[in-house]
C-alpha cells in the first residue's frame, strides 16, 4: 500500500507562487504515473497535471503555462504553481497508479489527503 502525503499549501495573494510536494512512502520513479488534482467547494475534482513513468508531462488547459509538474527524486513529485489566480483556490490532491495515467479520470489507486491552497485577490 503506497501512502501519499501532500505539503506546501497555504495562503497567497493573486500573482504569487506556491510549490506543492507529493511524497510517496516508496519509490514511484519509473513505476507509477503521478497526477495532481484539485477540488473547490461545490465543484468536481479536476485533473491538473500528470507525469508518467518515463517523465512525460501533460496539463489541463486551465493551468498550462502556469503550473509545472516534475519528478524531484525517487519518491517526490512537486507541483510548482506560478501566477496564481483566486480561482485556483481549492484543496489539492496528488494521486498515483501503476497503470492509470490520465487527467480525465479519478480511478487512481492511491490518493493523498490533500493540502489547501487559498489565493486572495
Amino acid at each position: 500500500q503506497v501512502q501519499l502525503v501532500e505539503s506546501g499549501g497555504g495562503s497567497v495573494q493573486a500573482g504569487g507562487s506556491l510549490r506543492l510536494s507529493c511524497i510517496a512512502s516508496e519509490n514511484t520513479y519509473r513505476r507509477f504515473c503521478t497526477a495532481w488534482f484539485r477540488q473547490a467547494p461545490g465543484k468536481e475534482r479536476e485533473g491538473l497535471a500528470i507525469i508518467d513513468n518515463v517523465g512525460r508531462t501533460s496539463y489541463a488547459d486551465s493551468v498550462k503555462g502556469r503550473f509545472t509538474i516534475s519528478q524531484a527524486n525517487a519518491n517526490t513529485v512537486p507541483l510548482q504553481m506560478n501566477s496564481l489566480l483566486p480561482e485556483d483556490t481549492a484543496m489539492y490532491y496528488c494521486a498515483a497508479d501503476p497503470f492509470v495515467c490520465r487527467l480525465d479520470t479519478l480511478t487512481y489507486r492511491y490518493w493523498g489527503q490533500g493540502t489547501q491552497v487559498t489565493v486572495s485577490s
